[in-house]
């Protein structure tokens, strides 16, 4: 593995993975830290280098919805599913074929899979021709990355090459669908719910259970800087009177909310890096990848 720092060969890229490496990896949600999912020694440099606990579980990337059956085990809806958003931002739970091990799911009899739609994703899995983790290559608990650069400054040396592929298109992780004995919605994104009841036939259920699947913990996506929801511009401009002139405040307001999605993280990025000590975030509105949003800004604001 003599690849470090930023690339863009995509065969040098599968090298380091098939050698048992850890990369960064593109994919137009975030950039996750990516490692063969059948290597336990990488996979446990994955948990390791993002300060992950270990019982919580990785989703498998694959290339197609025929190499995803090697892993999981698709009832009819998990597959119509598949077949309207595979490559795209959704992620299915399903019970786990023998194939998938118990360092990838913490121990569950179930695993997260998603085929991506990026490009050079795409190039990637098909050529290690193989399952790989990849969740967001980042610090655990702070902001996702959503370009090369980011995961460098986040990652540096700790990973063996960072794979670069552009900005994220989408800007924030994959909806992630149970289909299982139970249908719900584990973590909203892209894929909006009322897609994927037009597809199923049928509502999905709201999150509820335990912590089973990425992004289900109260905190997360957290920028240095404490941020406040609002509901309204005008709410933020009045939260902004009365503050001590000397206070570092970013307010965060898009209204186009694929926008406010694809550059969600890299405005919580700058705060941090313009060394804002509030985020003031307008919340999005409830239709299309809002209500991702809007979870991705109530889970940053938590306490920590």
């Amino acid at each position: 593995m003599t690849a470090h720092g930023i690339i863009s060969d995509v065969s040098t890229a599968a090298d380091v993975l098939r050698s048992g490496g850890i990369i960064g990896m593109p994919t137009e949600t975030v950039y996750g830290l990516a490692a063969l999912a059948q290597s336990e020694h990488a996979v446990h440099r994955v948990f390791d280098t993002k300060g992950r606990p270990r019982q919580h579980p990785l989703i498998i990337h694959i290339s197609s919805l025929d190499e995803a059956l090697k892993y999981g085990k698709f009832n009819e809806t998990a597959v119509a599913l598949a077949s309207a958003f595979w490559p795209g931002p959704l992620t299915l739970l399903v019970p786990r074929t023998s194939l998938v091990a118990d360092w990838v799911t913490g121990g569950r009899d179930t695993v997260a899979l998603r085929v991506p739609s990026h490009s050079i994703a795409q190039q990637l899995l098909k050529s290690v021709a193989e399952g790989v983790v990849a969740p967001s290559a980042n610090r655990f608990g702070k902001v996702s990355p959503t370009s090369a650069e980011h995961v460098l400054l986040d990652l540096g040396n700790d990973v063996d090459a960072i794979l670069d592929g552009g900005p994220c298109e989408v800007g924030v992780e994959s909806t992630i669908v149970e289909c299982t004995d139970t249908f719900q919605i584990l973590r909203p994104g892209h894929v909006s719910s009322d897609q994927i009841a037009h597809v199923a036939g049928r509502e999905p259920f709201a999150s509820h259970g335990p912590s089973r699947a990425p992004g289900m913990l109260e905190s997360h996506y957290a920028p240095n800087a404490k941020v406040f929801i609002v509901d309204s511009l005008e709410d933020a401009e009045s939260q902004l009177i009365g503050m001590p002139e000397s206070t570092n405040v970013r307010v965060l307001h898009f209204e186009d909310v694929n926008e406010y999605a694809e550059r969600l993280y890299s405005e919580l990025r700058d705060a941090d890096a313009g060394g804002a000590t509030i985020v003031i975030a307008v919340r999005a509105p409830s239709f299309g990848v809002g209500p991702a949003v809007n979870d991705r800004l109530s889970k940053a604001a938590a306490d920590r």
